[in-house]
């Protein structure tokens, strides 16, 4: 595996300088270089080597998609005591404060990763060569997928176009409003969709039809359903995705960057990290985060049990909805039907904080026939499907029924993803209007779920106060800023309300 350490200028308060690694997935390895000076961008391998470096930051997401869980009405924080990683407990109790480390390591990162990709940008005009659109075009993907991240988590934030952050900006350059920050993710995919290829050169690498699914996503967080629309269908239409049959091994290893992967974040267990730094493991850390506690049996791996889903999430599902048994592991049931492994020493597991019985099964760490780097917990391979064709189809129904476009094509979306579930055309939906919407949204939390989408779909649709133990409407739709983000900043960046 190869390292790039990049040594940009950049606001620390704003930005982590981290040592990376590349997933053997885009390249093959070369020796350590650095990047400490504007004497860069000088050949195509030079501009490859930088693009590499802002995807590799989208592996530090994990926290993301673990905490879009936990903050919800799907998951409790759960952990070995109430004061197990107090950030997530905080969070999942709705007492969170500007405070946060978990938070301050959402923002950090995630701007890291935008800062990666306007360095990128800075120098798009140095150096032509062939093929340059792609990586511009993927940098401005990336660009937008962090923006994203960090709008839908702190709302506005700040922004310099297509340039890096350097110290002292962060006491003149304002917070962009949101609706600017959306329009500059708008813009990036749009360019994006128009310039990448349908077919990734690289597994991970971003394509046409992710840039227009997350450009439908953004429009539909902007409640622009007409746009949403037009940009979903064109994903539906290319036919270059389609729902897997068999619903269970598309979380499994050999279902990784399948047919309904529309963009996967790659993971590997080839290099670990510690807990002074979760996000520098090449791993997916929220795997072993949301692992059975003390667990030995067949299939999975211990963990430290956070994530716990509800009793009331489970009984969300409909019996005969094959998903169920996939998205959520019965650990006293799975006992039950494998007490005769191991010659009849069955399962065994410890019970953490707030133990339901229940743990998110599609992202629960697997056995592995080889040994891993590190702590196995921080290394696990498991890769997040960050957007699933089943998704695109649901936000596609939304757009089209919340946008008074089509209710047929929102049904038919809708019953497409619900024959998959069930196996059969009985359980097919036939409403229309508000009712529809009830059923698309509904359907969201079943498909999607133990996935981190669950807390924004709440806000966005303004049922979180309804749904969420202890949020606060007019509050926690946002998270704060990080104290010492406002702190460096000096009086120029106000707090989210609230906080």
């Amino acid at each position: 595996m190869k390292k790039y350490l990049f040594i940009p200028i950049i606001t620390l308060a704003l930005f982590s300088t981290v040592t990376t690694s590349c997933s053997d997935e885009f390249v093959d390895p070369k020796p350590e270089y650095s990047i400490d000076s504007e004497n860069y961008f000088n050949s195509k391998e030079e501009y490859d080597n930088a693009l590499i470096g802002a995807y590799d930051l989208l592996q530090s997401s994990y926290v993301n998609v673990l905490l879009g869980e936990i903050a919800s009405d799907n998951t409790l924080c759960g952990g070995e005591s109430p004061t197990d990683v107090i950030g997530f407990q905080q969070i999942d109790d709705m007492i969170h404060t500007p405070v946060n480390s978990n938070l301050r390591d959402i923002w950090n990162w995630m701007f890291a990763g935008v800062q990666r990709a306007n360095y990128i940008l800075e120098f798009k005009d140095k150096t032509d060569f062939e093929g340059k659109n792609q990586v511009i075009a993927e940098a401005r993907f990336l660009r937008a997928y962090y923006q994203f991240e960090l709008v839908k988590w702190f709302g506005g934030i700040p922004m310099k176009g297509d340039a890096r952050f350097k110290i002292g900006d962060e006491k003149i350059i304002p917070r962009s409003s949101i609706q600017e920050v959306y329009a500059s993710i708008e813009a990036d995919l749009i360019f994006a969709a128009a310039n990448l290829s349908p077919d990734a050169s690289q597994k991970g690498r971003a394509t046409k039809g992710a840039a227009q699914a997350l450009l439908g996503k953004a429009y539909l967080y902007e409640k622009k359903y007409a746009q949403a629309a037009q940009a979903l269908e064109a994903v539906i239409t290319s036919q270059k995705y389609s729902l897997v049959t068999d619903y269970n091994k598309m979380f499994e290893a050999d279902g990784e960057n399948g047919a309904e992967s529309v963009f996967e974040i790659q993971y590997t267990d080839v290099e670990g990290a510690g807990f002074p730094c979760l996000q520098c493991s090449e791993g997916n850390v929220a795997v072993g985060f949301s692992g059975v506690r003390n667990y030995s049996g067949p299939l999975f791996s211990s963990g430290f049990s956070f994530n716990v889903p509800t009793q009331e999430s489970a009984n969300a599902f409909q019996a005969g909805d094959k998903r169920k048994d996939v998205a959520i592991l019965d650990i006293a049931a799975w006992a039950e039907a494998n007490a005769s492994y191991d010659n009849g020493k069955g399962v065994s597991f410890g019970k953490g904080n707030e133990d339901t019985g229940f743990f998110n099964r599609k992202y629960l760490p697997r056995k592995r026939s080889k040994d891993a780097a590190g702590d196995l917990n921080l290394t696990n391979p498991n890769n997040y499907r960050a957007i699933r064709y089943a998704d695109v189809l649901l936000m596609a129904a939304e757009a089209y029924n919340k946008g008074g476009i089509d209710d047929g094509k929102a049904r038919t979306y809708l019953n497409l993803v619900r024959r998959r579930a069930f196996g059969d055309t009985n359980h097919d939906v036939t409403t229309s209007g508000a009712a529809l919407t009830d059923n698309i949204l509904s359907e969201r939390r079943l498909e999607l779920f133990g996935e981190g989408h669950r807390f924004f779909d709440l806000v966005r649709t303004g049922e979180a106060a309804g749904k969420i133990a202890g949020f606060k409407a007019d509050k926690n739709e946002l998270f704060p800023l990080p104290i010492e983000e406002i702190q460096f900043a000096n009086g120029n960046w106000a707090q989210n309300p609230g906080y």
